[in-house]
């Protein structure tokens, strides 16, 4: 009889066991340390690249685990830093949310962090996808075969892209980088249009929504924007999730055009998080880390599978002082497959865009371009250089007509070759207008 009871409540307990659901504690710890934008929390453990949560007097706090040191979590704020007190409890999160995307997105100005600030409501869309993207095998995309339509003569005529090609646009400060993005929004043949405006001042990204962009550029096109009072985990973030709302439709089959202004301010949030942590700088301040995530972020864009859309890429790089041997610009320029350079020379003298087609290049031209357009380009660009070179000497008079007759050529076509060039900001060239216009002015280069 005793052993009967004992047996009865030997199934009741683990009947009651049964149905008692798990419950996951997870550990708080405490703020022990901040030195500029980094915070050190003991006493709790996080992986890197997941969420915490700080109690401080202005509220709730969150921060992303960017490293550790034995027990300490270095953790880098994702808003303003502000009202945090010693031993503030901390908390982890877990991994970030999903990212919203969908066709809802076109027309809309997001954060970093893929949130709406543009004041017309949140974002409803029904699906979401994780903030990193499995790699494209690289057998697995397809070859660059097709030209895309930019809506720029000089690129189209000149520098021709291709479609799932990624591009450098090197440029000092104030030489018409954004206009000339703008331009590219307005004359694209692109399904969809990415633009990420990260680092740059906050005044701009209204600007180049409402005046570059435009309504008409606008309606199929997403715009990222972090400017530069975000905290650098904001710019980083902003970065990878432009290329991730391009990555969703390319992978949706849309071709994609993504601009991205600018990876300099890329390099530069990833330099201040590393320093922050005590990563050692290597090549003028930048720490190692810096030229392993350019590759990653890079290479992320490009054609798809099959089945799949593409991604064609400018980046713009921020030459600084006009050096184009700084050294993110020198790593940009050898893991992309091209670059155009704004000359400041020819923007201070009224042309524009000032695109210098001497010193730019797309390393893609001849798989997509039929072998007429690629003489008539170069014997373009080739009288042009010869202009260039002897610029100094024509301005003071000192060449001699006649000592050589491709620069007297060059010199009679030099205004021909200035129009060509230069374009209006709101009057795009489609593609085939621009061979039209280039087999024209090759046509004289002959005579």
């Amino acid at each position: 009889m005793k052993a009967l009871r004992s047996q009865r409540l030997g199934e009741r307990v683990r009947a009651w066991q049964s149905q008692v659901q798990p419950v996951a504690v997870v550990a708080s710890g405490q703020l022990v340390r901040v030195v500029g934008l980094t915070l050190e929390a003991v006493g709790c453990r996080a992986p890197v690249g997941s969420l915490c949560e700080i109690e401080t007097e202005a509220g709730s706090l969150t921060a992303e685990v960017v490293g550790f040191d034995d027990q300490i979590l270095y953790l880098m704020p994702v808003d303003e830093l502000k009202g945090v007190l010693p031993g503030a409890k901390v908390t982890p999160l877990g991994q970030r949310q999903g990212l919203a995307v969908g066709m809802e997105m076109l027309g809309r100005v997001l954060d970093g962090n893929g949130e709406p600030i543009d004041g017309l409501g949140p974002l409803k869309t029904r699906q979401r996808t994780s903030h990193h993207a499995p790699l494209i095998n690289p057998m697995a995309r397809r070859p660059i075969h097709d030209p895309i339509d930019v809506g720029v003569r000089a690129i189209n005529a000149m520098l021709t892209v291709g479609v799932g090609q990624r591009m450098g646009l090197f440029a000092g400060s104030g030489v018409g980088k954004s206009v000339l993005l703008g331009m590219m929004t307005r004359g694209t043949n692109a399904d969809v249009i990415v633009v990420g405006l990260v680092g740059e001042r906050g005044r701009e990204v209204k600007e180049f929504i409402e005046e570059i962009l435009g309504p008409e550029g606008r309606v199929r096109a997403v715009v990222i924007a972090a400017p530069a009072d975000t905290s650098p985990l904001m710019r980083l973030r902003a970065c990878e999730t432009a290329t991730r709302v391009a990555e969703y439709f390319r992978d949706s089959g849309k071709n994609v055009l993504l601009l991205m202004d600018s990876l300099t301010r890329y390099a530069q949030a990833q330099r201040e998080i590393a320093l922050a942590i005590g990563e050692p700088p290597a090549t003028k301040g930048y720490p190692p880390s810096v030229f392993a995530k350019l590759p990653k972020l890079v290479e992320r864009a490009g054609n798809g599978g099959p089945g799949q859309g593409s991604i064609s890429a400018f980046y713009t790089v921020l030459t600084e002082g006009d050096d184009q041997q700084d050294p993110i610009a020198d790593a940009a320029r050898a893991i992309l497959d091209g670059h155009v350079v704004l000359s400041r020379a020819l923007a201070e003298s009224g042309h524009y865009p000032a695109i210098d087609i001497e010193a730019s290049i797309s390393r893609v031209m001849p798989a997509v371009t039929e072998e007429a357009h690629l003489q008539a380009a170069q014997m373009v660009k080739q009288l042009w250089s010869a202009y260039r070179q002897n610029q100094d000497l024509i301005a003071i008079g000192a060449y001699s007509r006649g000592s050589d007759p491709l620069v007297d050529r060059a010199i009679a076509l030099q205004p021909a070759f200035n129009a060509f060039l230069r374009q209006q900001m709101k009057t795009p060239v489609d593609y085939e207008q621009s061979l039209t216009q280039l087999a024209r002015i090759a046509a004289q280069c002959k005579v």
